[in-house]
């Protein structure tokens, strides 16, 4: 536990101002300082809204790979609940379980975060999962419902998630301590399960598109490495084997762009196989700026860059995860 004077001294010694910090903390950015805030807005942070953006874009991926989207109030409507439910809802609560089970970790690597600093109880951390997650799998029943599915889709997917968040943080499974298998959950987790439950909504959820979601979460698996930069010194004193603490940063760094640019050409690959040559051209164009942001900042300073780096070239990868659900919905895949 970080006393308040360690927690009054980090804030002294950050560059940033008080608004861009609390704006930081709000969002659950890495490097948000610890200010005074109200009990809501600490259950927001740890909610970590920040990370909301790739599931609810995932959302829209699936879709658009369904092929049957059309742009009534219904639908729209449709896909904006399956956004709250990716995003706020079970994101969220991924987020929060994560949150109480890292509270060591985070005692050493961000002890400014809201469980380490004390500034919320445990019992209202308890409680704020047990309600993200309720209402997370009644928000997917509601749309299994809503869109006339035989089998509950979106709720197995939900439960699934739902599994697979709880066995990524606590133990005795606790994914995260394996650098392969719990980057690559994650990874799944940001882009398979919205992507699916997308799909499911206005498609037949099939083995193609569950496959070709799960290859694509192959990519994923480099931004989760990403992800455990800030972590290294936390994770190394535990004993957690993220990828960065076994293989170091500099070789940690490469790996993550080689996964990333890698699977994303075999997507293209596969676009062209089926014959959707635009889409896949386009994507083999995101990939080059890509490749240039990750020479500029991940491979040259990845502990300071990490943030810099997800910021810019992220947004190639997710306008190409679109590209690639409307080539899929235009070959009716």
């Amino acid at each position: 536990m970080t006393s308040k004077s360690d927690i009054n001294q980090s804030l002294k010694s950050s560059p940033e101002s008080s608004s861009i910090s609390n704006t930081r903390q709000l969002l659950g950015i890495k490097g948000a300082a610890l200010g005074k805030t109200s009990v809501w807005k600490i259950h927001l942070q740890l909610m970590k809204p920040i990370t909301w953006i790739p599931l609810m874009w995932g959302v829209i991926c699936g879709a658009a790979s369904s092929g049957h989207y059309s742009w009534t109030w219904d639908n729209l409507i449709k896909v904006l609940v399956c956004m709250v439910l990716s995003g706020p809802l079970l994101t969220g609560y991924t987020q929060t379980l994560n949150d109480y089970y890292d509270r060591e970790i985070d005692a050493i690597n961000e002890p400014y975060r809201p469980i380490p600093s004390g500034a919320i109880s445990i019992p209202r951390v308890i409680i704020q999962i047990l309600i993200l997650l309720a209402t997370g799998i009644i928000t997917a029943y509601a749309l299994d419902i809503w869109s006339y599915h035989n089998f509950p889709n979106i709720t197995t997917i939900a439960l699934l998630g739902s599994f697979l968040a709880y066995i990524y943080s606590a133990p005795p499974l606790k994914l995260k301590q394996n650098g392969w298998l719990g980057s690559y959950a994650l990874g799944a987790s940001y882009i398979a399960l919205p992507w699916c439950a997308g799909h499911a909504l206005f498609g037949e959820l099939n083995w193609k598109v569950v496959i070709l979601t799960l290859t694509y979460s192959i990519a994923g698996l480099g931004i989760a490495i990403v992800n455990d930069f800030k972590s290294i010194e936390g994770d190394s004193k535990l004993g957690l084997r993220s990828l960065p603490v076994i293989f170091g940063v500099e070789t940690s760094a490469w790996i993550s762009v080689v996964i990333i640019d890698i699977f994303q050409a075999l997507i293209a690959a596969y676009l062209f196989c089926i014959h959707e040559n635009l889409y896949g051209s386009m994507l083999i164009l995101l990939i080059i700026p890509q490749i240039t942001l990750q020479d500029m900042y991940l491979l040259r300073n990845p502990l300071d860059n990490d943030v810099k780096y997800q910021a810019s070239a992220q947004p190639f990868l997710v306008i190409g995860m679109l590209f690639s659900a409307l080539a899929l919905g235009h070959a009716g895949i």
